[in-house]
């Protein structure tokens, strides 16, 4: 049984006709652009962050269009690393997050999907959050942190020469890891909001839906509501 793919099926019934919808990446939206392809939805026009997604659709023959001519997108679609009840995700390892939650920030409507290996009831440590930040800022940031949460490290995520990452933007990736996952709402304001930062893979009170594929089925969860089964 492929959770990912059942999860992908379940997601696609969203996607209406005449609609703008984002995508993520990932094993399930890889799913997903395959099932659109085998049964196209007429008339969608579809955004995406992910250069992995943008090839797999343009080599189904789908057109993606540039974000940067939309100002509102009806649906956004992707997974996470990890998810809590209250839809709260992170999305750390892809290291695209600035564009993923600018994707996310500007649908109507932001659907995380996967399997439920990705729920639990508080996030954990398991994942860090991570930081875009300016080279110049990483070490402002990183007192900042340490200020605000003193069990914390950030370390500047690095390549196989030890050279820092540097993302489309320009811009360097940073793991904050904690000894104890602090209050998300803490955390959220500390770091979003420290000079230097340009986004963090936080997703915070976002998404709007969460469609999660388990060996009983599926179960959807809503934002302030209790799961339902689908």
């Amino acid at each position: 049984m492929d959770l990912k793919k059942i999860a992908a099926e379940k997601a696609r019934e969203l996607i209406e006709p005449g609609t703008k919808v984002g995508l993520g990446a990932g094993s399930t939206i890889a799913y997903l652009v395959e099932l659109l392809a085998a049964k196209p939805v007429q008339g969608v026009e579809f955004y995406t962050s992910a250069d992995p997604t943008a090839a797999l659709l343009r080599a189904k023959g789908i057109p993606v269009h540039d974000t940067a001519n939309v100002a509102r997108l009806d649906l956004y679609l992707d997974g996470c690393d990890q998810l809590d009840r209250e839809l709260n995700a992170l999305k750390s390892g892809g290291g695209i997050h600035t564009s993923e939650k600018l994707l996310a920030c500007m649908a109507d409507v932001f659907v995380l999907i996967g399997d439920t290996s990705k729920l639990v009831d508080r996030l954990d440590t398991r994942y860090p959050i991570t930081l875009e930040v300016l080279p110049e800022a990483v070490e402002h940031v990183r007192a900042q942190c340490l200020r605000a949460f003193p069990t914390s490290r950030i370390e500047v995520r690095r390549d196989a020469g030890g050279k820092p990452l540097v993302t489309k933007h320009g811009h360097w990736l940073a793991d904050v890891r904690f000894g104890e996952m602090p209050e998300l709402a803490a955390a959220n304001q500390v770091l979003k909001f420290t000079a230097g930062v340009v986004e963090t893979s936080l997703f915070y009170r976002i998404a709007r839906k969460a469609i999660l594929a388990g060996p009983d089925g599926i179960t959807v969860l809503t934002a302030g509501n209790s799961p339902s089964s689908a």
